[in-house]
């Protein structure tokens, strides 16, 4: 691997980036077009490699404390970066060019069709970032035939680490009737406190059966 002094200056990444575009370059040549330099003793290159070893080991759950603790990247370029994945997260494209946007309860189901089928109770979390956008969807627990339990730390403890702004909640009924319990209610309730005292927004309470789906915003218990 050359140092970037060393290659023609065609080659340098922000300059093949201006000429052939974006995807035209490697992950390292990317993350190297954002940081644009290195430290004494180490290049642009072996910056970036450590960087995309990172982001290939955490994903999204990468942090501005774990790329400061990189050799090479201080305060500016760890900024730099935790910058364009935030935006990257906001305005990621789907194949069919159009963003992971949750507005409605409709546009959750198809998310989590599977689920209907399902003998267990199963509840999930779909976390959005601040434009309403989907960042990730976890299964949060199963429980048994009827019931599932489910603590707050279990639901909230992903979305703090996804720097999320609000959270969906779903959970599927094997009986096949989606009308709500007074379990339900009640935990869709201790949640939403949960979430106002961490500052993240539970959107919506959706519960999914072969009957149906409600939406326990829709019912004004949100």
């Amino acid at each position: 691997m050359k140092p970037i002094r060393d290659l023609d200056p065609n080659d340098r990444p922000r300059e093949k980036l201006a000429k052939k575009g974006s995807q035209a370059l490697s992950d390292r040549e990317l993350v190297a077009a954002i940081i644009g330099s290195g430290m004494a003793g180490r290049d642009v290159f072996l910056v970036a490699n450590d960087i995309v070893r990172l982001i290939h080991e955490q994903k999204h759950r990468i942090t501005y404390a774990d790329l400061a603790k990189v050799p090479g990247v201080g305060a500016a370029k760890a900024c730099q970066l935790v910058a364009a994945f935030e935006l990257a997260r906001r305005y990621g494209m789907k194949e069919d060019g159009g963003a992971v946007k949750i507005t409605r309860p409709e546009e959750v189901l198809p998310l989590v069709a599977d689920l209907i089928t399902k003998k267990q109770e199963y509840v999930v979390c779909i976390t959005l970032n601040g434009a309403g956008e989907m960042i990730e969807k976890r299964t949060v627990t199963v429980g048994l035939l009827n019931h599932s339990p489910v603590h707050p730390r279990e639901v909230f403890a992903d979305a703090i680490t996804d720097r999320a702004a609000s959270v969906i909640i779903v959970h599927n009924h094997p009986s096949g009737s989606p009308e709500p319990s007074s379990q339900d209610i009640a935990i869709s309730r201790q949640l939403a406190e949960a979430g106002t005292t961490l500052g993240i927004l539970v959107t919506d309470h959706i519960i999914i059966a072969a009957r149906g789906h409600v939406s326990l915003k829709e019912r004004g218990v949100l």
